[in-house]
């Protein structure tokens, strides 16, 4: 399944001053991969979710626009 994010962890890697390398780096994919998930053309996994959550420090809730608030739970 393909979860459209709008551009969410886009915003995020940008935000961040991030180029796509970078975070396919940090998260442990190829840059084209993450080309791929961010522009929405490879689903986003939950192992990936959890690691751009990680990375970005804010709640997966957050990146799924399910909210607004980006801090992580407590």
């Amino acid at each position: 399944m393909v979860i459209n994010m709008n551009n969410r962890i886009k915003d995020l890697r940008e935000d961040n001053d991030l180029t796509q390398q970078m975070v396919a780096d940090k998260i442990g994919i190829t840059q084209r991969k993450y080309s791929y998930i961010e522009t929405g053309v490879q689903p986003l996994t939950d192992e990936i979710l959890i690691k751009l959550s990680r990375l970005y420090d804010t709640s997966i809730d957050y990146i799924l626009k399910q909210t607004e608030i980006k801090q992580r739970y407590k």
